[in-house]
Order: C-alpha cells, then sequence, then structure tokens
C-alpha cells in the first residue's frame, strides 16, 4: 500500500491542504500524555478555533488494555468524525489502529472473537518517536484479561504519515537513545528473518543507513537529523511489516518487565548477544536458503555496518550499544527460568538459527550480569 507522507514544514502547510483537499471538519485525535508538550498541540488548538472539531482521546496507558480500546470505539463512533489521527508512541498508535479496525464491527460481542472486515476509515499517523515504525506496520498490540493480544491486518496500515521531527526535540535522551536502538534492532532482524526478500532487505539497508548516518546530531537533537532517524526508522517499520521481529524482540519482552528498561534498549541487549551466537552457529540454520546463504546474509549485515567481517560487526554493534552508556541489568539465579519460559515460540520461527531453551538460557546469561 502506497501511503501519503506528509512533511512538517511551513507551519504544517502539506497537513492544511491534505484536511482541506478531503473536506475534513470533523477529527477523532488519538494522542498519549506526549501530546500537552508538542508543537503540534498548537496547531489543532488553532483548528478547533477555527471550527474544526476535535474530540480527543487519550485514556490509555503503555500497554493498552482491550478495555480502552472498546470505550475508543464507542467514543470514535459518537463523534461522526471520519478520520482518526494518532498522535504519540506504539501504544497510541496501538490504539489508534484497533479503534479503526473494530469500528465497523457488532459493539455487543469481544472484538477479538469477530470476523476482520476492511472499512475506509481514514487513519493518519504522527510519530512522535523515531523507534518504533508502527506508522508503517498492519500490528498492533493490546491486552486482554493481562495477556497480549497480536492485532494484524494490512487494513490498519495508515494511510497518511506526517513526520513532525520537533517531537523529538522534548523527546528525553534516554527514550531517543532506546526508541533508535529498537529501530536498528527492527532493520537488522528483518534482513536475517527467514521471511526477508529483496524489498524488505532494501528497506533494511536503508533504516541502517540512515540509523548510522544520523546518530550522532541526532543524540544531539539537530532538526535535520532527527527528521533523518523518523524516515530511518520508517524504513525500518516497512521492513518489519513484510518479515516480523524474531528471536531478538522475541526474548526481550520479559526483560523489560523483569528490569524497568525500555523496550527498544531490551532488544538492543539481546540482539548483541544474538548476533554473535548465531554467526558461531551457522550450522543450525532453519532457513530454507540453507547455511551458505545465512553466511552471505550475515557478511551482508556486517557491509551494512561498514565492516569487513562478521567479527568485527558484532564487536561494532556491541560498542555502539556500550558508547550510549545503558544500563546492564543485574539477575538473580530464579530469573533465568522465568526467562527462558518466557519466549513466544512462534516469534522463534522467523529466526534463522534454531534456539533451544537450553542456548536460550544461555545467552540470557550472557547478556545480564
Amino acid at each position: 500500500m502506497e501511503q501519503t507522507v506528509l512533511s512538517s514544514e511551513n507551519n504544517y502547510a502539506e497537513l492544511n491542504g491534505y484536511l482541506a483537499d478531503n473536506n475534513i471538519c470533523n477529527i477523532f485525535l488519538v494522542c498519549d500524555s506526549a501530546y500537552g508538550f508538542l508543537k503540534i498541540k498548537d496547531y489543532f488548538d488553532e483548528l478547533e478555533s477555527l471550527g474544526i472539531e476535535i474530540t480527543k482521546f487519550s485514556d490509555f496507558q503503555p500497554n493498552p488494555l482491550y478495555e480502552s480500546v472498546v470505550e475508543g470505539v464507542r467514543l470514535f463512533k459518537e463523534s461522526g468524525a471520519k478520520i482518526i489521527v494518532a498522535c504519540g508512541g506504539g501504544s497510541a498508535m496501538d490504539v489508534a489502529k484497533c479503534i479503526k479496525l473494530y469500528s465497523n464491527m457488532d459493539p455487543s460481542k469481544n472484538y477479538l472473537e469477530q470476523e476482520i472486515v476492511p472499512n475506509d476509515v481514514t487513519l493518519l499517523a504522527i510519530p512522535t518517536t523515531a523507534g518504533t515504525g508502527s506508522e508503517a506496520t498492519r500490528y498492533a498490540v493490546i491486552y486482554y484479561e493481562g495477556k497480549k493480544q497480536s492485532v494484524a491486518d494490512q487494513s490498519i496500515i495508515p494511510s497518511v504519515v506526517l513526520f513532525d521531527e520537533s517531537a523529538l526535540e522534548t523527546l528525553p535522551l534516554y527514550q531517543k537513545k532506546a526508541t533508535m536502538l529498537d529501530a536498528l534492532c527492527h532493520a537488522i532482524e528483518s534482513y536475517w528473518s527467514v521471511n526477508s526478500n529483496d524489498e524488505s532487505k532494501e528497506y533494511s539497508k536503508k533504516a541502517v543507513s540512515g540509523i548510522l548516518g544520523n546518530l550522532d546530531a541526532y543524540l544531539a537533537n539537530d532538526k535535520n537529523a532527527n527528521r533523518g532517524m523518523m524516515t530511518a526508522a520508517h524504513y525500518a517499520g516497512k521492513a518489519i511489516n513484510i518479515t516480523q521481529t524474531t528471536a531478538g524482540h522475541a526474548m526481550c519482552y520479559k526483560l523489560t518487565s523483569l528490569y524497568n528498561v525500555a523496550h527498544g534498549h531490551a532488544a538492543a541487549l539481546v540482539d548483541t548477544k544474538l548476533f554473535p551466537y548465531m554467526t558461531a552457529h551457522v550450522s543450525d540454520c532453519v532457513d530454507p536458503r540453507g547455511e551458505e546463504y545465512l553466511r552471505g546474509v550475515f557478511a551482508e549485515i556486517a557491509s551494512m555496518l561498514g565492516c569487513d567481517t562478521t567479527e568485527e560487526a558484532c564487536k561494532k554493534l556491541q560498542a555502539l550499544f556500550d558508547s550510549l552508556e545503558l544500563k546492564v541489568p543485574e539477575a538473580k539465579e530464579e530469573d533465568y527460568g522465568v526467562l527462558k519460559t518466557s519466549v513466544n515460540p512462534v516469534r522463534l520461527k522467523n529466526n534463522p538459527v534454531k534456539l533451544t531453551e537450553e542456548s536460550i538460557e544461555s545467552l540470557y546469561r550472557s547478556i545480564l550480569k
């Protein structure tokens, strides 16, 4: 699906034009707690003063609950809006995607159990981090009765995206680091995924190039580098939209809750150890394209990282993580039992090297102090 990509230049002139061209006078705005600190809030406030009706919905939490989506669907229907605008990080995107998806379903039944019927509700995404790539994917995650529910459908890929690099100016440095690492891990995992193809690999290459090329200036809050990092994260999102993530992400989720670290931070903790493990265990390849193909993939990833060998690439990836001065959690012995049984085996099917419960535990022991 081709997306319309808008710039925030000239006080959101392109967004103004899009709203005018499509006769939009009623907006359902899904926004998170950061919204009040963003430049675009002033823009939407001005729209309201000019008579555009805007219904704001922010009654959800990180790792959003199904019940929040149900309430969002109800309010969206009441609003009469024909467009949903998602402004925020991954959770805001997830909620907005599910509101769109469920808006034409029967509210008297559990939405998760109903057949998906695509609708023509427009979804416009305004990401406020450079990391999740959610504005480019068909995936959303919500929680029902304490359990993670993965929602996926092509129809929830936003048809319009606005890149507003000013949103990154107020993002805490830790979050800038963690979200950047999430995008980098998306790109690398997508490249070695058993589901990769020529298109996904091109997106991964563009993502890695953009991340490494903008990294220092992005961390220094340079405007152009912020925009460049948003674009790179978008390409990484387009890559995982094709391939999905692999063991790196499957293994990182429990780290986030157990040690209170950000998602991208946890993903990088895993991938910096997973990459050298896999290069040393190519004989355990499960990619149907074979061991030689996988060796070639690892060599191509090394080249993407500016290295001549996979060994150098593994060291460079670790050095990049170390340079960000992010903590490595300390584990208790009993943690390893929890961690090794927490991994979603479905995600492991995308991984090119077979992992056993023993190898997963060994990896966790190399990851943590």
